[in-house]
């Protein structure tokens, strides 16, 4: 299992098009379904996306991502945040959690987490808060 330390590099940078196709198996890897198999929207969403970013190893393989929507000033919503898996518990999700947060900081960061990432979360001093979901079909 990597470690977080001088032997891992790890560089969070913007998102690039070309970046798409590892973040595309970084969601089906982790069984993200709805985003793998509506391809067209899911990167048309990376593309129209204010907070766009992914986290690249050594290797510049592409480990991690995080990508969500601000207004700049108060609100920061973040869509999704995903680690590969055996790069998980070594902070590359709070890496990149503060690093969106840094490019925001008068925002107020937002998102919605499973009932297994709630702990993640949690661990780092987010308060959970009640919200509602609906798509335009329902």
């Amino acid at each position: 299992m990597p470690k977080l330390d001088d032997e891992l590099q790890i560089a969070i940078r913007d998102y690039e098009k070309n970046d798409f196709e590892s973040i595309q198996q970084l969601n089906a890897q982790e069984g993200w379904s709805n985003l793998v198999e509506k391809r067209e929207n899911t990167e048309k969403a990376w593309e129209c996306s204010s907070i766009a970013y992914v986290a690249e190893n050594g290797d510049q393989q592409v480990i991690g991502y995080i990508r969500g929507l601000t207004d700049g000033f108060v609100s920061m919503f973040i869509c999704e945040l995903l680690i590969e898996v055996p790069y998980r518990g070594l902070g590359i999700g709070k890496k990149l959690l503060d690093f969106a947060h840094s490019q925001h900081p008068h925002t107020r960061l937002e998102l919605l987490a499973s009932a297994s990432s709630s702990s993640f979360y949690e661990k780092y001093a987010f308060r959970p808060f009640y919200g509602f979901r609906k798509t335009f079909s329902e």
